[in-house]
């Protein structure tokens, strides 16, 4: 236990099983960081409990410095529990150093497997009930958190007081395929209003790109920057502050004729896949329900051809970034995920893969439940998450364009608390 200002923090390590269908097969530990806090209630066990899934798929859960951001809200009615979802944080890490122990890209491919969103959930229940017992708790799930929201509503309802969603509805029947096909119009939106605010970064990004084709560009931490890689810059596109990055990246691109280290710095900070391998491995598998994903973000980028970037190198047409997606080329150009190339070809190929919702239960669900809906959303599209907020029963959804996927982070609490308000009936 440790203190910070107007918080007591208390550590947590559970053992799991890899597998919950085949608990025999081996175990990994979770780890979880409870957040109480100080004062009057401190170590208040009559508080109830708001467990944090991450977005991600592939991240830590944060760690905080006091009451800050939305965690000031969740304070004052709850003790929060931070998850490190599998394989994230301190949790048993999945990467290229442990995952290599398990040999061939098959058994890689296999234990990756059970780093869904299904899994993240049954870890949270057997959690729950070594923390609580039966006692319900309200679970507050942030992008990819929402979508294993969703899950837990679908698979073990008995376990949630309240649901709590920001950006992260997912489509219940949308493959990868039709997620992308949704989102790349989205990007090129975003790209076409970033422009409009910063017209000079079109001759910029043009003159980052043509250089690129021509000489071979090393990133600190000894991944290649290619176009393709530097268009994957446009990720940033769908945070608050993110159009603003992105300019202040590219103002600073050169020093003379050559690439400058700032710019190489930053770029290799944002592009780098050291702090959340899985982020890469599992992300299009996290969208799988009963067919292979077989790199559908890079399948379907051809039928649109504005992302092309051929045009841009070779004449004066507009370079388009793009967003979030996963393409094979990462586990080519990245060192941390070039050992596990392999195993991310065999997910791609994976078939086997169960299903993550219950239209049937969040039909019957009677859990109160509320969800804010970004109306710009650039990595949760609006178009799959309303129809899914009409089919969980009780959900009260909350379309705001107010904010942008980060609603939550920078809104000092303003999105938690509409929501605790909607899920109450309050608002």
């Amino acid at each position: 236990m440790f203190r910070q200002p107007g918080t007591v923090l208390t550590d947590h390590t559970f053992t799991v099983p890899l597998d919950h269908h085949r608990p025999g097969d081996g175990q990994i530990e979770v780890f979880a960081r409870e957040v109480a806090p100080a004062g009057r209630r401190d170590g208040d066990p009559a508080l109830p409990w708001l467990v944090f899934l991450q977005g991600g798929p592939g991240f830590g859960s944060p760690r905080p410095f006091g009451r800050e951001s939305w965690l000031n809200r969740a304070l004052d009615d709850y003790r929060v529990l931070l998850l490190d979802q599998r394989g994230t944080g301190r949790s048993t890490p999945a990467s290229r150093h442990t995952l290599g122990r398990l040999g061939s890209p098959r058994a890689q491919a296999g234990y990756l497997s059970c780093f869904r969103a299904d899994s993240i959930v049954r870890d949270a229940e057997l959690i729950r009930r070594r923390l609580i017992g039966d006692e319900p708790w309200t679970v507050l799930g942030q992008s990819f958190g929402g979508f294993c929201a969703t899950t837990y509503l679908s698979i073990a309802p008995e376990g949630i007081r309240e649901a709590l969603i920001t950006g992260g509805l997912p489509g219940l029947d949308a493959t990868a395929d039709d997620v992308y096909r949704v989102t790349y119009p989205i990007v090129a939106e975003r790209n076409r209003r970033h422009y409009e605010r910063f017209p000079m970064d079109a001759d910029r990004a043009r003159a980052v790109a043509r250089h690129l084709v021509s000489h071979e560009v090393i990133l600190p931490g000894g991944a290649r920057l290619t176009v393709p890689a530097f268009q994957s810059l446009g990720r940033m596109l769908g945070a608050s502050s993110g159009s603003d990055t992105l300019h202040y990246l590219l103002e600073d691109a050169f020093a003379g004729a050559a690439l400058s280290d700032a710019f190489l710095a930053r770029a290799a900070a944002e592009l780098s896949f050291a702090e959340a391998p899985l982020y890469g491995l599992v992300h299009e598998a996290c969208y799988a329900q009963g067919a292979a994903t077989r790199w559908a973000a890079d399948r379907i980028m051809a039928e649109f051809p504005e992302f092309d970037p051929a045009a841009a190198v070779d004449g004066d047409i507009t370079l388009l970034f793009t967003g979030e997606m996963i393409y094979p080329w990462m586990f080519e150009t990245d060192p941390v995920l070039r050992p596990l190339r392999d195993a991310a070809e065999e997910l791609a190929a994976r078939e086997s893969w169960p299903r993550l919702y219950d239209p049937a239960r969040l039909a019957a669900s009677d859990a109160p439940a509320a969800a804010a809906v970004y109306f710009d959303d650039m990595y949760v599209p609006r178009q799959l998450s309303l129809p899914t907020a009409g089919a969980i029963r009780g959900l009260r959804p909350w379309v705001t364009n107010e904010y942008q996927h980060d609603g939550l982070r920078v809104s000092n609490g303003a999105v938690l608390d509409r929501l605790i308000a909607l899920a109450r009936g309050a608002a």
